[in-house]
């Protein structure tokens, strides 16, 4: 199973208390994944910066760990945010931007295709 959108937290009014206590729980289950999607729609749609979405990034890969996070774009969703599909890959690349290569590509790439059971995807 994967969380959609971080269970859609109110990164709008920065508000973390409660949906941190609830992914913490869902989190417990190991065999459930969470995608790291949506984050920009949640968040002031004009006014939005890559800082908002940090924290609650860093809780999902705290309790998740990268293996069982995901990417997902939000495509085309997130031009409601004014953004574009390379403009939300680099807020989540930023936001990860402290784990190894490999810990990216998890996210990035090789949780998806473990997850959705893709072998054979070239790189």
């Amino acid at each position: 199973m994967v969380v959609d959108h971080l269970a859609k937290p109110f990164i709008k009014n920065h508000i973390i208390d409660g949906w941190k206590e609830e992914i913490e729980e869902i989190a417990k289950f190991p065999n459930i994944y969470c995608k790291l999607s949506g984050m920009v729609v949640e968040a002031d749609l004009e006014n939005w910066k890559v800082e908002d979405f940090i924290p609650y990034v860093q809780h999902i890969l705290s309790i998740f760990g990268p293996e069982r996070c995901m990417f997902g774009s939000d495509w085309p969703v997130c031009h409601l945010a004014h953004a574009q599909y390379a403009q939300v890959h680099s807020v989540l690349t930023e936001c990860i931007q402290n784990l190894t290569c490999d810990k990216q590509d998890m996210i990035f790439r090789e949780n998806v295709i473990r997850f959705y059971k893709l072998k054979g995807i070239e790189q």
